[in-house]
C-alpha cells in the first residue's frame, strides 16, 4: 500500500457534511425524527437522485450497476488504477433513524469534496457508493447488492427476490430507474471502508471517539420447535403436564445465560416465540422459537452451537418434550484487513482523537465487501446506543471526526500523486 504524506492540517468541512446529511433526513421523514425510505421506493429514488446530484457537482462520474448499487469515482493520476472504495447505503428501516448507513456514504463524498477544496490529486481513484437493499428490510436478505458484488449471490438470485406485495426487486430497480447498465463487480478494488454509526453504546459509554473496527461478528440462526401434549389447564396435574412453552421459557433463559458467558464478544438472543394453541386455558402443547447466537471466533460458535444443542436436549427430556432444532443461517466472522485497520487507527492517532478497537455486532455491506478486497470499518458512537430508531442520533462533532478519520485512511490507501 502506498502511503500518503501525513497531512494533519487537512480536515472536512464538517459544517457543510452535517447540513449534507440534514438536506437527505428530509427525504422520508418521519413525525418522530427518523427517516421511512425503504430499497427501491420512490424516496429512495429521491435520495439517489439527490446524492447523484451532489456527486455531479463535485467532479466526480457516476455509473450504475445492473442491481442498483451507484458507484461515484473521483479519478486519480493513474486512470486504470484499482479504485479505492468507500460508502454504505441509502435505505432504511420503516422506523428508521437519519444516519444508518447514510453517514456513511455522505462521509465519503465529503472526503471527496474535502480533497477538491484542498485541491490534492490522489493516485488512485475514489468511488463513493451506494450499496442497494442493504436493511433486507422490503425485499430479504439483507446485504443483497453487495453480496452480488462479493460473488455471494447470483445476479438472477437478487432480481428475483420479492416484497410482501410480490414485487421483484428487478421490477422496483426498473420502477424508479435505477436498474444500470454495468456489470456487478468483477473489477480489482485496492481497499474499501465503511464508516458507519456505532449502533449500540460501547463507545460512547468507553468516551471513545472513534471505533476501529477489527471484525464483524459471525452468526448463527436456529429454529426450535418443542412438542408436548395440549392439556386442560384446570384438570391437569402440575407432575403431569408436558408443557412445551414451560421448555421454551427455560431454554430462552439458557440462551441469556450462554450469551453472558462468553462475554464481551458473545450475543445469544430468542426474538421470536409462539405457543400454540395460545389459548389461555390449555398447557401449550407445542412451542416454536428462534435463537441467534453470534461472535466474532468460529470455535465460540462452535462451543455455542454444543451447549444449545446439549441444553435442549436435557430440558426437552426433564419436561417429556419433543426436540426439533434446525440451524437456518450460518454467516462467518469477518476479519478484516490488517493494513486498513492500521491506517484508521493511524488516522485517529495522528488527528488526536480518542479510539478503541472495536468488533461490530451488526452485518455491514463492509463484511461482504471483504471477500473481494482488503476492507476496514470507521464507527462513531451514537447517543444510547440508539439505531433502527427514529430516535436515533449522533452529534455534529462526532461526525466530522469519523469523517476526518475516513479522508485520512482513504488517502493513505489511494495515495497522494506525486508523493514518494
Amino acid at each position: 500500500m502506498r502511503r500518503a504524506r501525513v497531512m494533519t492540517d487537512l480536515r472536512v468541512d464538517g459544517a457543510r457534511l452535517w447540513e449534507s446529511l440534514e438536506r437527505m433526513a428530509q427525504i422520508g421523514a418521519t413525525p418522530k425524527g427518523g427517516v421511512c425510505r425503504l430499497a427501491l421506493t420512490e424516496l429512495d429514488r429521491e435520495s439517489r437522485d439527490l446524492f447523484i446530484e451532489w456527486a455531479w457537482a463535485a467532479g466526480c462520474q457516476v455509473r450504475i450497476d445492473q442491481v442498483g448499487n451507484i458507484f461515484a469515482r473521483r479519478p486519480g493520476r493513474d486512470a486504470c488504477g484499482a479504485p479505492v472504495l468507500t460508502g454504505s447505503h441509502a435505505d432504511s428501516q420503516p422506523t428508521g433513524g437519519k444516519y444508518d448507513g447514510i453517514y456513511g456514504v455522505l462521509g465519503g463524498l465529503e472526503v471527496v469534496r474535502a480533497l477538491n477544496d484542498a485541491g490534492i490529486e490522489t493516485e488512485r481513484p475514489i468511488d463513493v457508493v451506494i450499496w442497494t437493499n442493504e436493511e433486507g428490510s422490503r425485499f430479504a436478505p439483507a446485504m443483497i447488492a453487495s453480496g452480488v458484488f462479493a460473488g455471494v449471490y447470483t445476479l438472477e438470485h437478487a432480481l428475483s427476490r420479492t416484497d410482501r406485495d410480490g414485487v421483484t426487486l428487478g421490477k422496483a430497480l426498473q420502477k424508479i430507474g435505477y436498474d444500470g447498465a454495468e456489470a456487478v463487480g468483477g473489477f480489482p478494488v485496492h481497499a474499501a471502508y465503511e464508516l458507519h454509526i456505532e449502533q449500540g453504546a460501547i463507545l460512547e459509554r468507553s468516551g471513545h471517539t472513534i471505533g476501529v473496527v477489527t471484525a464483524g461478528q459471525g452468526q448463527r440462526w436456529y429454529e426450535v420447535t418443542l412438542t408436548g401434549i395440549d392439556a386442560h389447564a384446570g384438570t391437569t396435574p402440575m407432575d403431569l403436564r408436558r408443557d412445551a412453552l414451560l421448555g421454551a421459557a427455560r431454554m430462552i433463559d439458557f440462551v441469556d445465560t450462554l450469551g453472558r458467558l462468553h462475554a464481551p464478544y458473545g450475543r445469544a438472543t430468542v426474538g421470536m416465540i409462539e405457543a400454540r394453541p395460545n389459548s389461555r386455558n390449555t398447557v401449550p402443547g407445542e412451542c416454536f422459537f428462534t435463537i441467534e447466537v453470534r461472535h466474532p471466533e468460529p470455535a465460540v460458535l462452535d462451543e455455542m452451537n454444543d451447549a444449545l444443542r446439549q441444553a435442549l436436549s436435557r430440558i426437552a427430556g426433564d419436561i417429556g418434550l419433543e426436540e426439533r432444532m434446525q440451524q437456518i443461517f450460518d454467516y462467518a466472522p469477518v476479519p478484516f484487513a490488517p493494513q486498513c485497520i492500521d491506517a484508521v487507527r493511524q488516522a485517529a492517532i495522528a488527528l488526536d482523537l480518542s479510539h478503541a478497537d472495536i468488533v461490530s455486532g451488526a452485518g455491514h455491506d463492509a463484511c461482504y465487501v471483504a471477500r473481494v478486497a482488503p476492507t476496514g470499518m470507521i464507527f462513531i458512537p451514537c447517543i444510547g446506543g440508539l439505531s433502527h430508531n427514529e430516535g436515533e442520533a449522533i452529534s455534529p462533532a462526532w461526525a466530522e471526526a469519523g469523517a476526518n478519520v475516513l479522508l485520512h485512511a482513504v488517502l493513505t490507501s489511494a495515495g497522494v500523486a506525486g508523493d514518494s
